[in-house]
């Protein structure tokens, strides 16, 4: 139990929980399912100042995602494979992969509480997918289907690079210091077909499909195509650097003592 007056937050180092995905890994002859991101999602939180922490892919948080947000002070829904067409009510694409229904049902979950308790929240890529579905969205399943092409993902992997046009006045612009972001890092073939009740477009890449979302009704809640976690150049700017610092403004939360 966390009591009123030693929220994390308070002490300098706001708590920021990244959803962990479960991939395979090798160690030496062995090859398990770990719970895991890249480490560039943890260096870049630390580096603006946060204290990064995995949250495993756990069925218990679908019923209770509380029992993790009140330890932490901002939430990260990371990249990742897939999301399962099943949670939002769509027949399978072919080209749909990689596709883990628990964790879709954990970080809905874990979203959807968030944006109620109006925590600090950034989605990116797979998890602005999640926070669009989340509200009521729906995705497209393979958007070269729609813009005809395949260029917003290197394959079989790496990163590919394109600009991203920013709405003036926007929570993004306002984080990333302008309207225009050029080389943003990108590895997707999904993205919104339609937004949730309350979520609005601010991002948009040169042929105007949407690459960032916002809830206005939130201190910070929004969601991004690309990788920002990818990108140091952003120095003390970036959208990483101002979930840190929202989470630390945030001295208390409606979770404390519940």
């Amino acid at each position: 139990m966390i009591e009123s007056g030693n929220w994390p937050g308070e002490r300098g180092w706001p708590i920021i929980g990244l959803v962990a995905g479960r991939p395979t890994g090798r160690f030496g002859e062995w090859e398990e399912t770990v719970d895991g991101l890249t480490r560039t999602y943890s260096t870049a939180v630390q580096k603006a100042g946060g204290l990064a922490v995995l949250i495993p892919i756990d069925e218990r948080l679908v019923e209770h995602p509380e029992k993790a947000l009140r330890l932490l002070d901002g939430i990260i829904v990371a990249g990742g494979g897939d999301v399962d067409p099943v949670s939002y009510g769509s027949t399978r694409h072919p080209k749909t992969y990689d596709t883990d229904e628990l964790r879709d049902r954990v970080e809905l979950a874990i979203s959807q509480c968030g944006v109620a308790y109006n925590m600090p929240l950034l989605g990116i890529c797979r998890g602005m997918q999640i926070i669009a579905l989340a509200t009521g969205g729906v995705l497209h399943q393979h958007l070269p289907d729609v813009v005809g092409h395949d260029r917003h993902r290197k394959l079989p992997a790496g990163f590919a690079e394109h600009d991203v046009w920013i709405a003036p006045g926007s929570l993004t612009e306002r984080a990333v210091g302008s309207r225009r972001i050029t080389g943003c890092k990108s590895h997707h073939h999904q993205g919104p077909e339609c937004l949730g009740d309350g979520v609005v477009p601010v991002g948009w890449d040169d042929e105007g499909a949407i690459e960032a979302i916002e809830i206005p009704e939130c201190r910070f809640a929004l969601g991004v195509l690309w990788h920002p976690e990818e990108d140091e150049s952003l120095g003390d700017r970036g959208l990483i650097k101002s979930l840190v610092d929202q989470a630390r403004a945030d001295a208390t939360h409606p979770l404390v003592g519940n």
